[in-house]
């Protein structure tokens, strides 16, 4: 199947719109991507035609509802290689990361560690530090590479008989950088340890099968995936799950209530208290059916030209810092200019419409591993254009301009 960008674009109402007198140029999709018109239709369908609770009503609009929330849930089984009762819909990644934390650290004591990367997003570093604080276990990070590459040897000898959780991004929000995600996860696994695997932004640019990962956890949010905001997945395991306490208490999550004692819902549902992200959850099903649709491998290919030709056009810029450079990487480009903060370089480049992320990128281990305190990064997707790669790197060497 051909990939046409055009035709993609016109699927993107957001798209046609100039700033501050130029095309928009959307650069900032590992942030969160834009909606194509599948997704704001289909959410605003749910509410114009069949919007009621899910899952207790017996009336017909409820059914019509709950038919789609639970449809939404297959999608994403489907999409990533799961079971429909292992997927568990959060309000986002973060909060999901946060379920797998609170849950597994019910059952560490002092002493435990957990081993993460120093290309983590803050997402998958502070609920473990929760842990540290609260019941003493250690945190340990990986080594990262000049190139920003993991260091697989460093981080294989750091995985010991204390270990019991290995939390990784597969592929990392700054540096683009796609870690081998099923040799970590098969060396955790030999040392006895539970697996989290932050897919965030794996889960837009590559196809991803949790079974034959082996991870215990996957977790991704929607908006990253042409989806909305709000809601967010947890795959895990089914015997992973079922380990796993509630994370919240209320409604949905019970089997019965009496004044003496409760018992609880199987999973999913026992991780989805009180009325869930209804319209979310469909959007994110319809996000996914949409990108279904399309020529993943081509789409892959296309960004990555994207991002190559930009790098070409820059190869002369020694006043540009090139922050990741680990083969086969994802199309994120993250720099530094020289003389200027980033967060000045993202507000001139949005004089010429390109926007742009600046800032630390919730990752500040990683920004100290590289010496520097922001970034700026220029993420690309499956609606960006070579017109678009052009119309960037022009503006940076004009944006230079003002700092030169």
């Amino acid at each position: 199947m051909a990939f046409d960008v055009e035709a993609v674009r016109a699927e993107f109402p957001i798209l046609q719109r100039q700033v501050n007198g130029h095309p928009l140029v959307y650069l900032d999709s590992a942030a969160s991507a834009q909606k194509p018109q599948a997704v704001i239709s289909a959410m605003s369908r749910a509410m114009e035609t069949s919007y009621a609770n899910v899952h207790r009503g017996l009336h017909t609009l409820a059914n019509e509802t709950t038919e789609a929330f639970e449809q939404a849930r297959a999608s994403v089984a489907r999409f990533i290689g799961a079971e429909t009762d292992e997927v568990v819909f959060t309000k986002g990644a973060t909060e999901a990361i946060n379920l797998v934390a609170a849950g597994v650290g019910a059952r560490l004591q002092a002493g435990d560690e957990i081993l993460l990367t120093q290309m983590e997003h803050h997402a998958n570093i502070v609920p473990w530090h929760f842990l540290r604080e609260r019941l003493g276990v250690v945190l340990r990070f990986a080594p990262v590479t000049d190139t920003g590459e993991l260091d697989l040897a460093a981080m294989g000898e750091m995985i010991g008989p204390r270990t019991r959780v290995v939390a990784f991004s597969h592929m990392s929000n700054v540096l683009g950088t796609i870690n081998p995600a099923a040799e970590i996860i098969a060396m955790a696994k030999a040392a006895g340890a539970l697996t989290l695997v932050d897919g965030c932004q794996a889960v837009v640019h590559q196809m991803v099968d949790v079974k034959a990962l082996d991870a215990n956890f996957y977790v991704f949010s929607g908006h990253k995936l042409y989806g909305p905001t709000g809601i967010g997945v947890l795959y895990g395991k089914r015997e992973r799950l079922e380990e796993l306490p509630p994370y919240q208490g209320g409604g949905e999550m019970i089997a019965t209530v009496t004044e003496d004692a409760i018992t609880y819902a199987d999973s999913p549902h026992r991780f989805e208290a009180g009325t869930p992200a209804i319209i979310e959850a469909i959007g994110l099903g319809a996000a996914i059916e949409w990108l279904n649709g399309l020529d993943r491998p081509a789409i892959a290919a296309h960004e990555s030209a994207l991002y190559a030709r930009v790098l070409d056009q820059l190869s002369g810029a020694n006043w540009l810092r090139v922050i990741g450079e680990a083969p086969g990487k994802g199309a994120i480009l993250s720099f530094t200019m020289e003389g200027a903060h980033a967060h000045d370089v993202a507000q001139i480049l949005d004089r010429y419409g390109v926007a742009v992320r600046a800032g630390a990128h919730c990752a500040e281990p990683l920004m100290r591993r590289f010496g520097v305190t922001s970034s700026a990064r220029a993420s690309f997707g499956l609606y960006n254009t070579e017109a678009e790669a052009d119309a960037f790197a022009a503006a940076l060497f004009k944006t230079q301009t003002f700092f030169g």
